[in-house]
């Protein structure tokens, strides 16, 4: 299969257009994400350091959080969580201007500091639903929006993965979430079916099979799976081990329509997409 796409998004005054997959690469500035190797070192050189490494690499978005977002993750103060990525987002932003850079946070209080220090887009974990202030302000900003489903908290959302038919309940969220932000002037919605969050690893399947729905949305769609345990529980191994699996879900979710990989490695993201390229030219 292939989706071409011509979907663009204004980011502060200029136009970007989508018209070939991107890579978002996750800077965690958090010391309990499921991925130890995806922490940062939280000093300043160390931030630029792995900001160069992804930059270097192709990324296109650094999505920069830190509010562990895994199953059971601990509760994180407003102000801690500013100050784990504000003064890091300015930095970075300062060394790479041309860089697109995406404060994760579902807080409209985190995410108006963050786009005041330089990010560019706003991606919520929770699509508005943990902050009733956050559709309002990033209306405000102007930025995109990355909505992601997600059902409870990253506290409560194992227990909350019942639906009757996943891939139909997540598309009518979106339809849903979608109205909502036009209310509130969000312009530039990008899609996150959220892998993982509230879902059962077969769920988790069942969605990335049926994908290709998720086009009929018509908004650019990001697919965030990388090392996730559908993968290395599948494969029982250990996160720090699939990269393989995370490769190969790459291709399908590219065949199938995703438009922004949400990844760790950047390198062998971009080496995929590469590839994938080569079969649609």
């Amino acid at each position: 299969m292939f989706f071409p796409t011509n979907i663009t998004l204004q980011i502060k005054g200029k136009l970007y257009l989508v018209d070939r997959p991107w890579v978002m690469g996750i800077m965690n500035m958090t010391p309990d994400s499921f991925f130890v190797d995806s922490r940062v070192e939280l000093t300043m050189d160390g931030v630029l350091r792995i900001a160069e490494r992804m930059v270097e690499e192709g990324a296109e978005i650094l999505d920069i959080g830190g509010y562990s977002s895994r199953p059971g993750a601990a509760e994180v103060s407003p102000e801690e969580e500013i100050s784990r990525t504000v003064p890091y987002i300015e930095a970075i932003k300062k060394r790479f201007p041309e860089t697109l850079i995406s404060i994760d946070t579902f807080r409209a209080s985190v995410a108006r500091p963050a786009v005041e220090a330089g990010a560019d887009i706003v991606n919520d974990i929770s699509a508005g639903d943990l902050d009733p202030n956050m559709l309002e302000t990033v209306g405000m900003l102007g930025t995109p929006y990355i909505a992601m489903h997600m059902k409870g908290s990253p506290q409560t959302m194992q227990a909350m993965a019942n639906y009757t038919e996943v891939t139909k309940e997540i598309c009518y969220f979106f339809s849903r979430k979608l109205e909502e932000c036009r209310k509130f002037g969000i312009k530039d919605v990008i899609i996150d079916p959220g892998f993982g969050f509230a879902k059962t690893l077969e769920q988790n399947y069942e969605i990335l099979r049926n994908l290709a729905y998720f086009k009929t949305i018509e908004h650019i769609l990001l697919v965030g799976l990388s090392r996730k345990s559908m993968i290395y529980k599948k494969l029982e191994i250990k996160p720090e081990e699939a990269l393989n699996g995370t490769t190969a879900l790459h291709m399908f979710s590219l065949l199938h329509g995703a438009n922004i990989l949400r990844v760790h490695d950047v390198k062998a993201a971009k080496e995929t997409i590469e590839l994938y390229k080569q079969l649609y030219p």
